[in-house]
């Protein structure tokens, strides 16, 4: 296992990511770095990079961390092999989630990462994890194509299965069983992942990772100068809602980073700044908020639908 390639590839692709979205809004990301002293429940080092505020992306985050422990927490080991749940562990990743000012620019969430169970006496057991999910407020299908076809064309090489397993893998994901609805259309999603040993494994995260820019970029130049009103504002932050109860009821990686006594403000950076709930409230018969539901809030092969 060489960690040190992964970091320095993370760090790489934090810094590629920002500098195309300070180039695309012209909203500079502030830089957080921060450091956790050895002797503690949780030890190494990060930057977090964010965006409040700015002409194009309201709120947006883009965090890499590095860290070590002295035991795995629960949220790591409650799907793993049980043996490994008091192994020192190491964890890094890079993070990201884009809140658009525009309601017609889909939020967006990308995750790569690496963790080592390092049990004693034992050679590290390694996991690959990522993927990258789009979640829309108004719905088009060219953009929801364009997205999965990405992703698709990202995985081929890993194997004609690995789209439609990490596909149906992330629609099962980001599901809001409380809501019995998805959170967006879906992308791509896998965790785990050790298939073909440490290099394949991380040849796979690289993937997923250097795909990502190609998968949105287009899709936000597309729709970022659609002009828009206060209907569509407040629809906006009401489906706002859902991404808010999904990242602090569901999301592994929010209770991994909580349980590990990681850095607060850092696990929270994927928060939208404004939200609102309404009581049992319904999107008029045949508007374009109703059609997110009946169109887009449902599982479909978006890759299959691309033009031949």
């Amino acid at each position: 296992m060489d960690g040190t390639e992964v970091r320095d590839y993370l760090l790489a692709l934090q810094a590629r990511i920002v500098a195309a979205l300070e180039a695309e809004g012209g909203d500079t990301f502030a830089s957080d770095a921060w450091q956790r002293e050895p002797g503690g429940k949780l030890e190494g080092d990060g930057l977090s990079r964010l965006v409040e505020g700015g002409a194009l992306l309201e709120r947006g985050g883009c965090s890499f961390s590095h860290v070590r422990g002295h035991a795995l927490p629960a949220a790591a080991t409650q799907h793993r092999a049980a043996d490994l749940a008091d192994a020192p562990f190491e964890a890094m990743g890079v993070s990201l989630v884009f809140h658009p000012r525009n309601p017609y620019v889909p939020t967006v969430h990308m995750n790569v990462r690496m963790l080592a169970a390092l049990p004693p006496g034992r050679d590290p057991v390694v996991w690959f994890g990522g993927g990258m999910d789009l979640t829309p407020y108004y719905g088009f299908e060219e953009d929801a194509i364009h997205f999965h076809v990405v992703a698709r064309e990202a995985l081929a090489p890993f194997g004609a299965d690995k789209y439609p397993r990490f596909k149906r893998w992330c629609d099962e994901y980001f599901f809001l069983k409380h809501r019995n609805e998805p959170r967006g259309i879906g992308g791509i999603f896998f965790d785990d992942f050790s298939e073909g040993g440490f290099a394949n494994g991380f040849a796979l995260m690289r993937a997923a990772g250097d795909a990502f820019l190609g998968a949105y970029l287009p899709i936000l130049q597309r729709r970022r100068a659609m002009p828009y009103g206060e209907r569509e504002r407040e629809f906006q932050l009401y489906r706002r809602g859902r991404y808010v109860e999904f990242n602090l009821v569901f999301d592994r990686g929010t209770l991994f980073g909580l349980q590990s006594g990681g850095r607060t403000e850092s696990i929270l950076m994927s928060m939208p700044p404004v939200v609102t709930w309404r009581y049992d409230w319904q999107p008029a018969a045949g508007s374009p908020e109703a059609r997110l539901y009946s169109d887009f809030l449902r599982a479909r092969e978006w890759a299959d639908e691309a033009a031949p």
